[in-house]
């Protein structure tokens, strides 16, 4: 569902990343500088970067300052006309934006020369404009872009997108976006009409949730495309006629090269009576704008495709179009047409043209393009008597004026029908004049009011933001090993869920590697516990804890170091010149509980004051090179294994506890318990807690695992006998300040003892009491 800024939400929203926002920095209720933000699970995509006509300077950027460029991720540009990329190279170069910026093929090669052509002329104009970038910011710049092909998927930080053609332009793309699987499908400008050398606009035929497109026209209808050329071979010969010049604005390349093929054509076609009748194209980028269009001919439409298969001559080769850099062969007095740039008439070979023609009614103007707001071009639209003149003072504007579009934006009715194909939920208008826009908007508000297409239409103005909430479900794909076996209802599987670009994915560790790139490592743990007692005193009360450890000596220049080894996993190194116990292991469940359990133990030692009496008293009965025996002591009992355990049908009772917590399917009866994995089975029997399975590997992970629980459920009077109780001091040895410490000494020895030995240890307490 969506909502806009400031309505009522009907679902709660439980985090911001569940907030899709659309913000147009430009383009939004104005015409020009198209620039539109959305923002995503922390994506920030920039929709187009372009400038103003209408403006000058800084003025005429978009309001990019109102998001972070150095958080936005990918920049993606439509086409090549200055109101959609012109801005390019200063947000590339001149802000903190380092992200990846795409453009299809033709659009990044004609962009360098439109770019070039438009600081020309604002360095040759009166503007401030000539300081928004320079020429080597623009080569900098055009290294940074790369391409996309026409439907290419590019997958970027999650985001993927696709080109699909609009129509408009040679090169002109929409661009198909899905984050999180959200889809949104950004037009750009697009035209669903086919001329002499563009395709139409494509439907991605795929499911869209949000529309952003523009309006340019709102709900005006175009006449058809054969009437407007007609229209305009008729107007422009009636100047002809009268030996009048003709003058008609473009942009330099774009909608231009196709009234060039529509004027070649009929000059073809008439070359007996127009053969006479010079027809120009002044353009700094004439001949270069030549040249890349016939250098693209194969992104064109099949009807130049076989034009040129069938006569062998490039369309844009032309026979009676004359391209031209400057006014120098231009006459002042007609017949002769002229397509000279820029569009607008701001400035430029257009602009001089216009104020050297406008006095003689003979000449003629054919405004051939949609006219910006702001513009001169839209001013002599709406009808002037003169026009001001860039040097000062009124020129009277006695020229014929026609307005003919041949405009590739949609009109209202293609826009409505693009909309019903595409019938995504929620639908936001950009690019359009206030009027226009809100037309449209109530047209397809009322259109749809009712129908089964629920239909949310927003048109927000420069800097107000859409918000719109996707809350979409969260599916995670078994792959490998785990999609071999189909699940059954109220069955578990385990895995390691892996997530990736907002893709979930349930692998076993085996399959970790080959499905998701992640290499399975060993975590080694290390932690030094502060110790300075004896390595004798250590192993004591380790043992107490564990049972009979092995030990490993090693010895250097340095000193002796002893290691004992805890269930196997769980070394505890002790060396001679070291104030610390090097406590390392393989991390793991269990090998983490018996670190935790030893590191508990080291911190002990040294705070129990009976222990380090004993130690002072009697040599430790744990020598190396004698035992238990020869140093007066009772020697450690060996570690019992499971089938020494009496008890085992408690041990039973807790293995299966550790068992679900390793494996998804175990069974258990009064007898034997029934591990599955995958496709292995594995029965421990409980009488003797003996593993038998026909998997090495199962069984090597079981039997360890058995052997470590029985350990941990032993008591301690199973893992080691008593010590005896030491001698207490005499009288004369027994300082006063030591007399508590000794009773309770002696009660600690005491309560450790054999029950034989309890009468001789209360004569003792009563002795060292007196």
């Amino acid at each position: 569902m969506a909502t806009s800024v400031g309505a009522t939400q009907s679902i709660p929203i439980e985090s911001k990343d569940d907030l899709l926002c659309i913000t147009p920095l430009g383009a939004g209720r104005e015409v020009g500088r198209s620039c539109i933000v959305v923002e995503y699970k922390n994506k920030t995509i920039m929709l187009d970067c372009g400038l103003h006509a209408g403006h000058e300077g800084i003025n005429s950027l978009p309001l990019i300052d109102l998001v972070d460029p150095a958080k936005v991720d990918l920049l993606l540009v439509t086409h090549f006309h200055v109101d959609h990329a012109a801005a390019v190279p200063y947000y590339l170069e001149k802000t903190p934006f380092r992200g990846r910026t795409f453009m299809t093929r033709p659009t990044k090669g004609v962009f360098r020369w439109m770019a070039s052509d438009y600081i020309r002329i604002t360095n040759t104009s009166n503007s401030d404009s000539s300081g928004l970038y320079s020429e080597a910011d623009l080569v900098s710049a055009h290294s940074k872009i790369e391409e996309i092909d026409v439907h290419q998927q590019v997958e970027v930080n999650g985001i993927k997108f696709t080109a699909y053609n609009a129509g408009h332009v040679l090169g002109a793309a929409m661009f198909l976006i899905e984050i999180a699987g959200v889809k949104l499908l950004y037009t750009g400008d697009y035209s669903r009409e086919e001329d002499r050398h563009l395709v139409p606009a494509e439907n991605p035929g795929v499911p869209v949730d949000i529309l952003i497109t523009e309006s340019t026209y709102g709900l005006h209808n175009h006449e058809p495309r054969v009437e407007r050329e007609r229209a305009l071979l008729k107007q422009v010969r009636g100047v002809v006629r009268r030996r009048g010049n003709c003058l008609l604005p473009v942009t330099a390349l774009g909608r231009t090269q196709e009234l060039l093929l529509i004027l070649e054509e009929h000059w073809s076609r008439n070359s007996s009576d127009l053969e006479h009748v010079p027809v120009y194209f002044i353009s700094a980028l004439g001949k270069t704008g030549t040249r890349l269009y016939q250098k693209y001919v194969m992104d064109m439409s099949q009807r130049i495709q076989r034009q040129l298969s069938r006569t062998g001559r490039n369309p844009f080769d032309f026979r009676f179009i004359k391209t031209r850099t400057s006014l120098n062969d231009v006459p002042d007095r007609g017949p002769c047409v002229v397509l000279a740039t820029p569009g607008m008439l701001q400035s430029g070979v257009s602009r001089q043209l216009l104020e050297r023609w406008a006095p003689r009614q003979e000449n003629g103007l054919i405004i051939t393009g949609y006219s910006v707001e702001g513009t001169l071009a839209r001013e002599i639209n709406n009808s002037m008597d003169d026009i001001q003149a860039l040097s000062g003072g009124k020129i009277p504007l006695r020229m014929a004026i026609s307005n003919i579009s041949f405009s590739a934006h949609v009109d209202g009715a293609q826009n409505c029908a693009f909309i019903d194909e595409i019938r995504a939920a929620v639908v936001v208008l950009v690019h359009g004049e206030e009027s226009n826009m809100m037309r449209l908007r109530a047209n397809l508000l009322d259109k749809y009011k009712g129908s089964a297409y629920q239909l949310e239409v927003y048109a927000p103005r420069r800097a107000e933001t859409v918000e719109l909430h996707f809350r979409g479900e969260k599916i995670a794909r078994a792959i490998g090993g785990l999609a071999n076996k189909v699940p059954t209802d109220g069955s578990f599987t385990t895995g390691i869920l892996v997530e990736k670009d907002f893709n979930y994915r349930l692998v076993n560790t085996a399959d970790l590697l080959e499905f998701t790139g992640i290499a399975p490592v060993a975590v080694e743990q290390l932690q030094q516990v502060p110790y300075a007692s004896s390595f004798e005193l250590l192993r004591l009360h380790l043992e107490q804890m564990f049972g009979e450890l092995p030990i490993t000596t090693e010895t250097s220049n340095q000193g002796v170091a002893k290691t004992l080894r805890v269930y196997d996993s769980v070394d505890v190194t002790h060396a001679s010149w070291k104030t610390v116990v090097d406590v390392e292991w393989e991390s793991n469940l269990m090998s983490d509980m018996a670190a935790d359990s030893v590191v508990a133990v080291i911190f002990n030692i040294e705070s129990c004051p009976a222990s380090v009496k004993l130690t002072q008293g009697h040599g430790c009965s744990h020598g190396n090179d004698k035992s238990a025996s020869e140093e007066g002591g009772t020697p450690m009992e060996t570690l019992p294994g499971p089938e020494r355990t009496n008890n085992n049908s408690e041990i039973a009772a807790k293995l299966v506890l550790f068992l679900r917590q390793q494996f998804t399917q175990i069974d258990d009866n009064s007898d034997s318990i029934t591990v599955h994995l995958n496709d292995q089975t594995a029965v421990i029997d409980i009488a003797s807690l003996e593993v038998r399975t026909e998997s090495a590997v199962l069984q090597a992970r079981l039997e360890p695992l058995i052997a470590q629980v029985c350990r941990a459920l032993r008591p301690l009077s199973h893992r080691t006998t008593a010590l005896p109780p030491p001698e207490p001091p005499t009288p004369e040895e027994l300082e006063p300040e030591h007399k508590n410490e000794d009773i309770e000494m002696a009660s600690s020895s005491g309560d450790s003892g054999s029950d034989s030995s309890d009468e001789d240890n209360d004569k003792k307490v009563a002795q060292a009491g007196n």
